[in-house]
């Protein structure tokens, strides 16, 4: 038996839309999960503010938002930290808004420079004597 292959459509064969791409962050990861596009997290984050009555920014000025926090470029203000645990049903640490006390952090780079300065003087003496 011999089968031969028909197209279902006739004409120019259609655009093969663009794979999803996004960021190796948490906030990217969760998008793909899903399957979503920027876009249609920016649609679901202006519905559901829309639903709960929140005011947010313009389409335009989420699309921008959204690419920042997905790059970690920026971090979403408390606002859209909650608006987007609830549209991917994720904790907030799932999307990586939980770090360390910046704190903690400071004092980590304040030893770390304290290090530094030591080994520079004791260079500084042996070249010296």
């Amino acid at each position: 038996m011999n089968a031969s292959i028909v197209p279902l459509v006739t004409g120019p064969a259609p655009v093969q839309p663009p794979a999803l791409r996004a960021p190796d962050t948490p906030l990217g990861r969760a998008r793909l999960a899903r399957g979503w596009s920027q876009v249609k997290v920016v649609r679901a984050l202006m519905l559901l503010a829309d639903h709960w009555g929140w005011d947010i920014a313009a389409e335009n000025s989420l699309k921008v938002f959204v690419s920042r926090w997905e790059n970690d470029t920026h971090r979403p203000g408390q606002t859209y930290q909650v608006l987007l645990c609830a549209i991917f049903r994720a904790t907030p640490a799932e999307l990586g808004f939980t770090r360390p006390a910046a704190a903690s952090t400071l004092n980590e780079r304040l030893t770390a420079l304290e290090s530094v300065i030591e080994g520079l003087t004791e260079r500084l003496g042996e070249v010296a004597a």
